[in-house]
């Protein structure tokens, strides 16, 4: 059976889907979709109606990509309002042979989150720390070990259940089934991390459009989150106001003509345009990012303080994504306000060489990780739709029923 997943992260300012085969465990992108989107703030549906319309372009866009119908995928949802509990679980274990199976996790998590989740909360992950087998040591996995009882320690974290729901309600209306949910954030994770990361304390920066998300890993599990309401768009707003400029001005201004740090820009590189007042005006490099770098500056200074506010233990490796951090020169800018512990996030990964993509395709990498935990293969794609797929192999493009998940993994809203 092909192994082909859909990840769909839910931005504020854009929808990025991206399709993977997974192939001995190696990640191959099909197709990438990064779709102008409205109706969404900080991951939240806040217009339903407006946020199918773009959603649906979406998905249409990585259809005609691939000549395959997008109806599943694992996507991201906000973590606002979210919370942590440790929880511990204990089952027998059912083999005549008292061997541990996929059967025994299922039921050991099932144990774990009984009672665990208040009834206004859904759950969205569940993260072993640790799996024992009676009295023997604690293993990560503990698939094929013998004995009679399983017993799993774990973080879990939930949300509102109606900002789950309307996530849910979105994708329904353009004939998606959510088969995971999970936050952007895990999936950035996934991207970065490496065997050092699951070995001591790590934070994840992610600057969006219009929040940047701080998020602390310790071995691999997320800990804490916070969310600041400030992202890339106040770059917008700033050159806008400084130079009188419509904010889709400003926004082609940032991407396609600024740099991040000043010391990289070129006072001869010029570029003429109209502001709003129907004057004619001239912009050389330098002015212009020395504006970007300003707020840029004060965004990371605002996240390397939420870092401290989130835990005073050391951090081993701090790693920053989003799509701002594309912007050349933005390495620079990094270095200037943390230490050799932080570094931006690099995607190489062919079909979504951007930084854009780390939840979208993170998500599917955490998604692929947890069946493999399980014991499970899944994929999102009949054979048949399988053996139809368009060839086109990182392929980019830049135009841009609730109880599946309890049918897949046994532990969602309570059943």
């Amino acid at each position: 059976m092909k192994k082909i997943y859909t990840g769909i992260d839910l931005g504020s300012f854009s929808i990025k889907i991206v399709v993977c085969e997974v192939v001995n465990n190696k990640f191959h992108v099909l197709a990438a979709s990064n779709t102008r989107c409205k109706g969404i703030q900080n991951g939240i549906i806040i217009d339903l109606e407006e946020a199918s319309s773009y959603l649906m372009k979406a998905k249409k866009n990585v259809e005609e990509m691939l000549g395959i119908t997008i109806d599943q995928a694992v996507v991201t949802v906000s973590s606002m309002d979210r919370t942590f509990d440790m929880v511990e679980g204990k089952t027998t274990i059912e083999d005549e042979n008292h061997m541990v199976s996929s059967n025994d996790i299922n039921n050991v998590f099932q144990d774990a989150v009984l009672g665990r989740v208040e009834e206004n909360r859904e759950l969205i992950t569940i993260t072993p720390i640790s799996f024992q087998v009676d009295d023997q040591e604690a293993v990560k996995d503990p698939k094929g070990l013998m004995g009679n009882n399983l017993s799993v320690k774990a973080v879990i974290t939930s949300i509102p259940k109606e900002n789950f729901r309307n996530t849910i309600r979105l994708l329904k209306s353009c004939g998606i089934e959510a088969v995971d949910v999970t936050y952007g954030t895990i999936g950035d994770y996934y991207v970065a991390k490496n065997p050092d990361f699951d070995k001591g304390i790590s934070a994840i920066i992610n600057i969006g459009y219009s929040k940047t998300e701080v998020s602390i890993f310790n071995k691999g599990i997320m800990i804490k989150n916070e969310i600041i309401n400030s992202g890339s768009k106040l770059i917008d707003k700033d050159l806008a106001y400084v130079y009188n400029l419509k904010r889709s001005q400003a926004r082609v201004l940032k991407e396609s003509f600024a740099v991040s740090n000043t010391r990289y820009s070129d006072v001869n590189d010029t570029i003429e345009l109209t502001n709003k007042a129907g004057e004619d005006i001239i912009l050389n490099q330098l002015e212009v990012s020395e504006v970007v770098e300003a707020r840029l500056v004060d965004l990371l200074r605002l996240a390397k303080k939420q870092i401290n506010l989130l835990t005073n233990r050391e951090i081993s490796y701090i790693i920053i994504t989003g799509g701002i951090s594309e912007l050349a020169g933005f390495e620079y800018v990094v270095e200037n306000i943390f230490d050799r512990r932080c570094s931006t996030l690099d995607i190489s990964t062919m079909g979504i060489r951007s930084n854009m993509y780390s939840s979208s395709y993170g998500i599917i990498k955490y998604f692929h990780n947890k069946l493999d935990l399980r014991g499970l293969s899944y994929s999102m794609v009949s054979e048949k739709e399988a053996v139809n797929l368009i060839s086109t192999k990182g392929k980019t493009s830049n135009n841009f029923h609730d109880n599946i998940i309890s049918k897949v993994f046994g532990y969602f809203s309570g059943e």
